[in-house]
């Protein structure tokens, strides 16, 4: 009996406190959202189990403990491994065919950055955060996990979980965070705009974008060069059109394999002493606010660009939306919302891929500027 009793004192059970149970309540809504209602699953689910198991008592599988979580961190996140090979992956899956045929929409990815900024800012002079973790908050309204991830882990490692966390979750309310602000700041015109298509590209072009952009963005900001460099080296794979085996594997299991080690380990970071407080709950506000106001930089330049432009030129403002990172979830959003909204005669999926595209480029660079100025 004296062994049993031992055995029980020295269980988990016995050191239960009342965070570790919040947290088993936070991995239990991510876990329902994910199996549910489809929220980003392939990212929540991991993240929730990664949440249990860090709060497992005496468990050894946090992020910061010494276990095989905590060997992924140092060795993935740590050293900036995981987060470059999934924007590889990105490279892999995203046609850069909508921007270059439509040019002009690279300006609609760059204004829907302005959410990063704000959030940046009030994070500053509202919350008290200092210019560090300010930065790595901000990054949020670009609605990249991997970029926030990347910058979290060298700002500010402390606030990585609820950063990725706030990340995830807001890409994954795209429907239903997105609509309410273009119908708030379009009209019934404005999103009866109908668009041409975009011209045909050729394959010389495709071929040659993404090793200029990948070298002039590297060059002008070096430190946006592991997630810039990657991204453009995967798009390269893509339609080179000789390397079939190499984009296969990059476009699903590479990509799928670290997506796995990746989301595991940033829910591992999330025991009850980094998570349950105060400055967790102006993270996930402050990022609220920083994908807000992407959304609306993206809509608001776009009709500002329209005052400039001939008719049969201008822009269907909503598009402008798709200009944060969420690839293609973005761009399919704002095509239901037009569609829904003209009765189906405005349908400007392949129109929004233009600015979704440009936003993935758009928040490493952001990224980049950020390690520049201030690590």
């Amino acid at each position: 009996m004296d062994a049993l009793y031992k055995l029980f004192l020295e269980s988990g059970f016995t050191n239960l406190a009342w965070g570790n149970l919040v947290m088993f309540a936070v991995a239990g809504i991510l876990i329902y959202l994910a199996i549910t209602k489809e929220y980003e699953p392939l990212l929540l689910i991991p993240i929730g189990f990664g949440i249990i198991l860090a709060n497992l008592p005496k468990g050894l599988m946090g992020s910061y403990d010494e276990g095989i979580i905590g060997l992924i961190y140092q060795s993935g996140i740590k050293t900036e491994l995981m987060p470059p090979i999934i924007f590889l992956g990105v490279g892999v899956l995203t046609d850069f065919r909508p921007l270059l045929g439509r040019p002009l929409t690279f300006l609609l990815g760059a204004a829907a950055q302005f959410g990063i900024f704000a959030a940046a800012i009030g994070a500053v002079y509202l919350f008290g955060f200092n210019i560090k973790e300010a930065a790595a908050i901000g990054i949020i309204g670009g609605a990249d996990g991997p970029t926030s991830i990347f910058l979290a882990s060298k700002l500010a490692p402390h606030l990585l979980g609820p950063i990725a966390v706030a990340a995830y979750s807001y890409m994954s309310l795209v429907p239903i965070i997105q609509p309410p602000i273009m119908k708030l700041l379009t009209t019934k015109k404005e999103r009866s705009i109908d668009m041409p298509q975009t011209k045909p590209v050729s394959k010389t072009a495709v071929i040659i974008f993404p090793i200029v952009t990948g070298v002039v963005a590297s060059l002008a900001i070096p430190s946006c060069a592991p997630l810039v460099g990657m991204l453009m080296f995967g798009n390269l794979i893509r339609e080179s059109g000789v390397t079939e085996r190499l984009r296969k594997t990059a476009g699903s299991a590479l990509i799928d394999i670290v997506t796995i080690f990746l989301g595991i380990t940033v829910g591992a970071t999330m025991d009850s002493p980094h998570f349950v407080n105060f400055q967790t709950l102006m993270i996930l506000v402050m990022g609220a606010v920083a994908f807000s106001f992407s959304t609306a930089g993206g809509v608001v330049f776009a009709k500002i660009l329209n005052i400039f432009l001939k008719e049969g030129k201008k822009m269907n403002p909503c598009i402008g939306a798709a200009g944060v990172s969420a690839v293609p979830m973005s761009a399919r959003v704002v095509q239901k919302f037009v569609s829904e909204q003209t009765e189906g005669e405005v349908n400007p999926l392949m129109q929004a891929m233009g600015p979704n595209v440009a936003g993935v480029i758009g928040s490493a660079v952001v990224a980049g500027v950020f390690l520049s100025l201030l690590r």
